[in-house]
Formats: C-alpha cells, structure tokens, sequence
C-alpha cells in the first residue's frame, strides 16, 4: 500500500521498521503534507496492509518489492528523499545500490547502516552484541522454511513493546502498535550470502543519521557504531524512545525538513 500527496514540496518516501507498516508515519505525514511537502508512506511486504502473510516472503528481496517497485515507478528526472526506521535502514540500503540516481538523501532513524566491508548481515551481528538481556523475554519466535533456506520470524509481544519500543510515547501509542505489529525477520541467513554493497552506487548517496538518545531497542551505542562503520558525518539527535515518530513527531519533522532544504 502507498499513501501520495502531490505537493511543490520536496517527496518524501517513509519506510517503516520491523514489525511495522506505513501505519506508523499517521503522525508525521500530515505534518510533513501540511508544510507543502510531497509523502508517500509504504508497506513492506507481509507488513501494515501488504496481502502477503510471513510465511509467503522468502528472501529480504521479497520483503522489500514494495519499495523497489515504487522506485522503478519514479521518472528518471525525479529525485526523493528516503527515510528509514530501524530496519528500514537496510531497505534503504537496497534502494540506493539500485536507484542511487534517484535519491537526493538518505535519513536513518535509529537504523541499521551496512557498510562496503562486510556482508549486509554484519550489522545486525553487531546489533545483537548490544541488545538488552531481559528484552523480548514475551517475544515469540517461529521458524519457517522457504525457498531460499528457513526464516526466523518473531512476534513482538506486548510486555517488549511498552517496554523498549515505545516506553517513552504515549499509551494510545503503544495500544496502536499492539494491534498493527505483525510478525518480523531480520532475514539475517540470506542476508548473508548477500553482495556486499558498493562505494560506487550506495555509497554515492548522501546520507544523514538521526540518533534516538533514549532507545532501548537499538541502543545509542550500537547506533554510534554504525554511524562510525558507515562513515556518515551528517548526526542529529532526538531525547526519544525506537519510536520518535510517535514520541517526538513534531521534533523529527522539523529535522526531516531541514535535512531536505541542506540536501536540494
């Protein structure tokens, strides 16, 4: 599903995280249209109002179609600027090694941030290093066999979510995402017999990282890491919890918008 508002503005594409779905940009969207901007806000596959179920994407490739596809659909003279949360980083990552052209900047928020070094499952090796002990103790995790070799999927429960993924936001908030979560996977066993990315393609893309001081679910640490291993110099920081967009959506707008105007 993509949500557009054909503004004058800059184009703004939302790429929510693990779990999530376009649903999760409600506050930020309208806020973003209402400063004449231009916003498409996207559902992975399996994820928000996608059709698929988990058990029918088998590969990261799969997961990510939605924005693929939206990005081929863009004319050649276009430009957007990508924003991805959390594990949308790597979505994003995707998109700049095949459509570098077509992006003017690339936001990560609280987000995974491959680099040319390593596998694209690197990072998420280097995030597991960093996670909380007792966190996701209510999660639930299945296996599931799929063409390209089993997938782990996990099924946020709702002790993590009020927990570590909106402890600081709003109770409507977090009974919101008790009802649209669905299940997740880091496709960590394909992604790493992925190609690396390239200096040539996603490297070339400017890229900025808004850093989420509070988060507990990708903890500051491990966001300052990536933000080394990936050698993005553009930093911002926001007091919030792994969800400013429901936190601190005003703050994050106002850094969207001003990352636009620096990056025309």
């Amino acid at each position: 599903m993509a949500e557009e508002c054909y503004n004058n503005g800059k184009h703004f594409v939302l790429v929510h995280g693990a779990g999530g779905g376009a649903w999760v940009w409600y506050k930020v969207k309208p806020r973003l249209e209402a400063s004449g901007h231009r916003v498409t806000v996207l559902d992975m596959a399996a994820s928000g109002k996608h059709p698929k179920t988990y058990k029918e994407v088998h590969s990261f490739n799969e997961y990510n179609e939605p924005l693929m596809q939206f990005m081929g659909s863009l004319h050649e003279n276009e430009k957007v600027i990508l924003v991805g949360h959390s594990l949308g980083g790597m979505n994003l990552a995707l998109a700049m090694e095949i459509y570098p052209q077509k992006i003017s900047v690339a936001v990560f928020v609280s987000a995974v941030v491959p680099d040319t070094l390593n596998q694209p499952s690197y990072v998420f090796d280097k995030l597991y290093e960093t996670a909380l002990p007792d966190a996701g103790k209510d999660n639930q995790r299945s296996m599931e066999e799929s063409t390209n070799g089993p997938i782990m999927w996990v099924h946020f429960g709702s002790k993590f979510l009020a927990s570590t993924i909106y402890d600081l936001s709003s109770i409507e908030d977090l009974e919101l995402g008790k009802i649209m979560y669905r299940p997740s996977s880091f496709f960590v066993s394909d992604l790493a017999t992925a190609k690396k990315f390239s200096d040539e393609k996603y490297g070339s893309v400017r890229r900025v990282y808004i850093v989420c001081t509070d988060d507990k679910a990708v903890s500051e640490e491990f966001q300052r890491w990536t933000i080394k291993s990936s050698g993005i110099e553009d930093v911002i920081e926001i007091d919030s919890d792994h969800m400013p967009m429901a936190s601190k959506p005003h703050d994050l707008c106002q850094h969207l918008i001003a990352t636009a105007l620096k990056y025309d």
